[in-house]
């Protein structure tokens, strides 16, 4: 049995629901459970109807909501043009159109929304690409089965990111999804969304598909997990920045964790946790080049001193300082509880003796953690900064690697500089705007001057 996850590009039109039910096909003998993402774009759509709704801008809201029911609608029309499955799935595509209505009229009325409305809007999105999907896969032979995510993926009540019980989703998938595989038909369910043991909707967060796939994948012990999107695989850069950039056949699962948690679009970070623990492959294919190699992810990669290099922008960098910390036992525990009380991910880090250094993602609560954390010092906030990731499984205690990597960033300010406990990732923090540029010049020390 295999897991095949179809991001929204995958699903983004009649064309790509085509060859992604060409994909399912030719994996028949493999037992495939199939998760698909939204149609390209529409999660973000929703987010805005809930935005505009909430601040009472409700006919702009109902535009938006139109615009994707005729969307949606013409993607089943032309899918499955006027067979008996097209008038059932336009109904039942129309009716949840109307119920999003109504959450939108209530949003509007209340003039707020709050995390739980707004997951229950954002899973608008798989709840009506999920069956569009499936009834396209019966069309063309497949016997694809619809599941609602929401009763197999089922977690807390932390709306916005709900953490998934694995225990009970296991239990789930082995109810729900085991007997249709066995029967020879083919599983096909949401990502990204879930429900709490009550049946209240929620959301895995942005990304949550991978995530999806990959609880699945755990959950039934399957041979493999396939993430299909747009791109031949995992890169040794982001291509928009880095043209050149080459295809990683071959990459353990831990730097393929730190690209994606340094940046690297093609995998959510999460995703790779529940494979880890399986010590199941996972496969990253390109659903418009299906021929293509891709990328494969195991524990057993060969090593190399590096593999990718990584970068992101719009990161907020902390310092705390004090001669206090001199032979004070417990000051810098007591400084990451305060990130934990506002549960803040801290990426990089740096200390010494008087002084922490970390880097954050967002300013979200930061007025607050800064209060809280000059009872321990005196504090400096620097915006705008950028994170700049070197990742190799065999860069740990080669000196000369380390070393040629800060040799190419030659004049460009460094802030921060940091070798993780784990010793596959060299990350250096530079000014916001110098982030492409430190990548391209790391990506030319690494990969083209060597080729």
């Amino acid at each position: 049995m295999i897991v095949c996850k179809f991001g929204g590009t995958s699903v983004g039109d009649t064309a790509a629901i085509e060859r992604t039910a060409s994909i399912v096909r030719g994996r028949l003998p493999r037992d495939p459970v199939v998760v698909v993402s939204a149609l390209a774009g529409t999660t973000n759509a929703l987010l805005d109807v809930a935005a505009q709704a909430s601040k009472g801008q409700f006919i702009v809201a109902i535009r938006g909501i139109e615009a994707l029911r005729a969307r949606h609608l013409s993607v089943v029309d032309e899918l499955l043009g006027g067979s008996t499955a097209s008038g059932e799935i336009a109904a039942e595509v129309s009716m949840l159109f109307d119920e999003l209505a109504h959450l939108g009229e209530a949003l509007s009325v209340l003039g707020d929304v709050s995390p739980r409305s707004l997951d229950a809007v954002a899973a608008y999105g798989e709840r009506l690409s999920s069956p569009i999907v499936a009834a396209a896969f019966q069309q063309r032979g497949i016997p694809a089965t619809w599941v609602d995510a929401r009763k197999v993926m089922l977690t807390d009540g932390a709306f916005g990111k709900a953490r998934p019980q694995p225990d009970a989703i296991a239990e789930a998938a082995r109810e729900q999804l085991l007997p249709i595989v066995r029967d020879g038909r083919v599983p096909v369910l949401g990502g990204f969304i879930g429900a709490t043991p009550g049946g209240v909707t929620t959301t895995l967060g942005r990304g949550g598909s991978d995530y999806s796939a990959a609880l699945l994948g755990a959950a039934l012990d399957g041979e493999a997990i396939e993430i299909w999107t747009d791109v031949d695989g995992m890169l040794t850069a982001d291509p928009r920045v880095i043209p050149q950039a080459k295809v990683i056949e071959h990459i353990r699962f831990d730097e393929a964790a730190a690209l994606a948690s340094f940046g690297a679009k093609v995998l959510h970070p999460s995703t790779i946790a529940p494979a880890v623990q399986r010590s199941i492959p996972v496969f990253i294919y390109n659903s418009h080049r299906p021929q293509a190699a891709g990328t494969l992810i195991t524990f057993d990669a060969p090593r190399r001193s590096v593999r990718a290099v990584a970068g992101r922008a719009n990161v907020v960098l902390v310092n705390v300082k004090s001669s206090a910390m001199l032979d004070a036992p417990g000051i810098v525990r007591g400084i990451f509880s305060v990130f934990e009380r506002y549960e803040l991910s801290v990426d990089v880090i740096a200390t010494s003796e008087v002084s922490v250094s970390v880097t954050l993602d967002a300013d979200l609560h930061l007025d607050a953690v800064l209060n809280e954390l000059r009872g321990f010092g005196d504090v400096t906030v620097e915006r705008g900064r950028g994170i700049v990731a070197v990742v190799g499984s065999g860069l740990g205690g080669h000196t000369p690697t380390m070393a040629r990597a800060l040799t190419a960033l030659g004049d460009m300010r460094v802030h921060m500089c940091s070798l993780s406990a784990s010793a596959i990732n060299l990350t250096v923090i530079v000014d916001g705007d110098q982030v492409h540029e430190a990548m391209r010049r790391l990506h030319r020390a690494f990969f083209e001057e060597a080729a």
